[in-house]
């Protein structure tokens, strides 16, 4: 069976990969650690608070959690923010993890671990010899460069020019290579180009494509998946129902937590979202949009599109709205006249764009299947408003400061009329097409074999995807007793 999740060890390599690790003091955690931080080692925990969480420093390696507590530095519960019913407009809960928290600031940092790490501890990459390519629409190559960083290896972001400037800020602030390629959050093939300008002009180049890596999924699968299985057990109540999963689709690396979802709530609803303006999913559609975060214009390699129940197509207009409606003084203090409370408006900002789109799709689910006040829909937040500064000045800049008027607006007509039109229930052969769409990017453009299309299709493939993780779990240990610190 075709398995691309195999290890495949060098010997020789791991050695020097374990004398650089040596060097630079880097352990690398284990999934179990990632899932309940406080079982990493004691001399590990006790070094944390005196380091920042956006650090360059090795230890924040063991950050990458969805649990750290920035108040002392060390690990608490599960990050999240629950939107009441007077922001959603829908008697279900919906609550989102929340993704700032992370080193860099976004959850993909945890998505690019899962792709370097088994690469790293096999032996199939080399930190003094492989120049490690993060091709991205901007938090995953955040991500995989900050990894780089630590490891004293050379990483090669490469995104849409039309991405925020606070990301390029970032990037180029660490010393990473960035290449700029055309278009904006949409335009992912320009980026393939460039990936394939890359393997056939540098040898040493080792190309880390979020969007066919499944350690991207299996990350999810078993650190994010974790997290909310065990926030639903703290925050149920009474007769409480897992009812969703809402995921951009993205990469497609975050909505593999809802493959484990599943497993434990078959009854729930897995459903990605993406920008109505390039409506791939919903309709087979494309164009450009402004939700950073989500991409589109294919179907991910690592998409399980078998497993999804529904596509919410949302409108970047309203996205844009409601994101700045949750970070405008006069915003917040219309969302405070309709009831929020005052701790609900102080976490707003740690809703980025992406994590705006996933909310309204969630009220979109919630009004599709008249979900009610015993059922609970989970989302991510991937970033914060952190990385967005600059979109607020330029709406600004184009359409004048943000007035009660304007709140109004984005209240009564993103949120409060946010319907169940563009909305997408799948049937069994609406999700066969969508597979078979994965025909058109992945074997006539990057040249994958039309019989690894047929195999990723079937359950079991899946299965044996995610049943890797014990081994990489013992290969990570086994790597750190060869590391000997």
């Amino acid at each position: 069976m075709y398995n691309p999740v195999e290890l495949h060890f060098n010997e020789e390599i791991m050695k020097v990969t374990a004398q650089r690790c040596r060097e630079l003091n880097i352990r690398i955690p284990t999934f179990a650690e990632q899932k309940n931080p406080e079982s990493i080692p004691a001399d590990v925990k006790k070094r944390l608070p005196s380091v920042g969480l956006w650090d360059f420093d090795p230890i924040n390696l063991h950050r990458i959690t969805w649990k750290n507590d920035v108040k002392t530095g060390l690990f608490g519960g599960v990050n999240h923010l629950e939107f009441p019913s007077e922001i959603t407009g829908v008697k279900a809960r919906v609550i989102g993890l929340v993704g700032k928290y992370f080193p860099t600031g976004a959850h993909k940092v945890g998505a690019a671990f899962g792709c370097l790490v088994p690469r790293l501890i096999s032996g199939e990459f080399n930190p003094l010899t492989h120049r490690a390519v993060w091709p991205s629409t901007g938090n995953y190559c955040r991500g995989g460069a900050f990894d780089c960083k630590l490891l004293g290896c050379t990483p090669v972001a490469i995104l849409p020019e039309e991405m925020s400037r606070e990301r390029f800020d970032w990037l180029k602030d660490i010393g990473a290579e960035v290449i700029a390629t055309h278009g904006s959050e949409s335009n992912v093939k320009e980026i393939y180009d460039k990936c394939w300008e890359i393997r056939n002009t540098d040898k040493d180049a080792v190309i880390f494509n979020q969007f066919d890596e499944f350690g991207n999924c299996i990350w999810h699968y078993e650190v994010t998946a974790s997290a909310i299985l065990e926030l639903f057990e703290q925050l149920r109540r009474g007769s409480n129902r897992f009812a969703g999963y809402v995921s951009a689709t993205g990469s497609a690396g975050t909505i593999g937590a809802g493959e484990r979802l599943r497993k434990v709530f078959p009854s729930m609803k897995m459903v990605a979202t993406e920008a109505l303006q390039c409506p791939t999913l919903y309709m087979n559609g494309f164009g450009a949009h402004r939700i950073e975060g989500i991409g589109d214009k294919h179907v991910p390699w690592i998409h399980n599109v078998r497993n999804t129940d529904a596509v919410a197509a949302i409108d970047d207009e309203d996205t844009m709205r409601v994101y700045r409606m949750f970070n405008e003084p006069a915003g917040l203090a219309y969302l405070k006249e309709q009831g929020v409370s005052a701790d609900v408006i102080e976490k707003l900002p740690l809703v980025g764009i992406s994590g705006v789109c996933n909310m309204l799709a969630a009220v979109k689910t919630a009004k599709y299947f008249e979900m009610d006040e015993n059922d609970v829909i989970f989302t991510i937040l991937t970033d914060s408003s952190e990385m967005y500064g600059s979109r607020i000045r330029e709406m600004n800049d184009e359409r004048g400061a943000f007035t009660r008027d304007n709140a109004v607006i984005a209240f009564e007509g993103s949120l409060v009329k946010q319907g169940k039109d563009n909305y997408r229930e799948l049937g069994y052969w609406d999700r066969k097409a969508l597979h078979n769409l994965k025909y058109f990017t992945w074997v006539e453009q990057q040249g994958k074999d039309p019989r690894e299309l047929d195999a990723i299709w079937h359950p079991e493939f899946w299965d044996n995807i995610f049943s890797v993780i014990p081994q990489w779990e013992k290969a990570i240990v086994e790597f750190n007793q060869l590391v000997g610190l």
